[in-house]
């Protein structure tokens, strides 16, 4: 296969990116390659609008919305219940509809398999009429089958990763380096799979999704470029408050494949004694909990610090986001719209926002050396001190 081809929305950008100019731009891209006529029916087992993929979910409907579509949400609840009632509950008005699943007590990759398929034949037997039906990957099969019989125009799938052979691939990487947890991606590569070639479009974030599917074969008329933005709330002037430390802040899952590990590795090896690092977020296994515990207790410089990441970036120096695999990464992308510099892994999608050298760099991914010297230049001030 020769050279994939740009992305028609990246390739025409005109604009640096989170200015008004460019999310305008980003807005119009999105309506575009959504289904233009008929009533869309948009699913996730995320909470509409809560973390990545309901940020994520949010955009879509809001595409919809802003053209006055005709549309629904299926998705996930911040109200979990052991009601049976609560299980079952679906809303159309106000883009929400709640699931509340049981708990599933297996591995975080068992788990999130299990859910997948939860979520899944649960949309599946609510499915309304529509015209087109856009779920998201790994929570899709069923849905499309039943649109299928009910002789819907269109299932397209949303792919918030890259294709899940290079996820599998990456994640194992990362897994060989800190063997501290187990890898989800292995038990869905086959899942994913089956829905790709189940949909008739595959919506994909970044140009490092889009490349990782060009490599698989599939040809470009199948994929469209649905681009993210920040969430508004993240705006210049809400960091850069006096400090009298050099924070650098994580802010997301506190997991392996994220390069967590990593990043306190690399943070560890730096002597100063007003740095700090902060990680804003919450663990899922034990591996990691004992890891960054004893990391914790060893550098008190570092600390755990869950909450809302806004209240930090007020006060951070840097953002580093050293993922080993990431469609696109809110977290950093929000700290960019802050202000804040930022560093991440160059297999992270949001990696097309960074201006190297002014507001950020990219670097090789799970390169411990690479990781420590950068964060060393810009306290030294030497990088990213405009």
């Amino acid at each position: 296969m020769g050279a994939a081809a740009e992305p028609p929305a990246l390739a025409r950008r005109t604009e640096r990116p989170l200015g008004a100019q460019w999310r305008a731009e980003v807005a119009r891209a999105q309506e575009a390659v959504l289904p233009r006529t008929g009533r869309v029916v948009v699913s996730c087992s995320a909470p509409f609008g809560v973390g990545g993929l309901g940020r994520h979910l949010k955009e879509i409907v809001d595409a919809l919305e802003r053209r006055g579509q005709t549309r629904l949400c299926i998705c996930g609840s911040t109200d979990v219940s052991s009601s049976p009632s609560a299980h079952h509950e679906l809303r159309v008005p106000g883009l929400r509809t709640a699931l509340a699943l049981p708990p599933v007590r297996f591995s975080p990759g068992l788990q999130t398999w299990a859910s997948g398929v939860a979520f899944d034949a649960y949309a599946a037997r609510r499915l309304p009429a529509a015209d087109h039906l856009i779920a998201f990957n790994g929570q899709a099969l069923a849905q499309f089958r039943v649109a299928r019989e009910a002789h819907a125009k269109s299932v397209s799938l949303i792919s918030a990763n890259s294709h899940l052979r290079r996820v599998a691939c990456q994640h194992a990487r990362a897994y060989r380096q800190y063997p501290l947890e187990r890898s989800w991606a292995k038990n869905l590569v086959r899942r994913n799979c089956a829905e790709y070639a189940h949909a008739d479009r595959i919506y994909v974030a970044s140009r490092y999704v889009w490349e990782s599917f060009r490599e698989e074969g599939f040809h470009e008329d199948v994929l469209s470029l649905f681009p993210l933005t920040p969430d508004p709330r993240y705006e210049p002037g809400s960091a850069s408050q006096a400090s009298g430390t050099f924070d650098i802040l994580y802010i997301g899952s506190l997991t392996v494949t994220k390069g967590v590990p990593l990043l306190i590795d690399a943070f560890r090896r730096l002597p100063y004694s007003d740095m700090r690092l902060v990680l804003v977020g919450g663990w899922a296994t034990r591996g990691m909990r004992l890891f960054i515990e004893k990391a914790c207790a060893s550098d008190r410089r570092i600390n755990v610090c869950p909450g809302d990441p806004r209240l930090h970036l007020r006060t951070a120096r840097l953002c580093i986001h050293p993922a080993y695999e990431d469609g696109f990464a809110y977290a950093p992308a929000e700290a960019l719209a802050c202000g804040v510099p930022v560093i991440v892994s160059e297999n992270t999608g949001m990696k097309d926002l960074i201006d190297a050298g002014r507001n950020g760099l990219i670097l090789p991914t799970g390169d411990l050396f690479a990781l420590t010297e950068a964060a060393d230049a810009a306290y030294r001030g030497d990088i990213l001190a405009g």
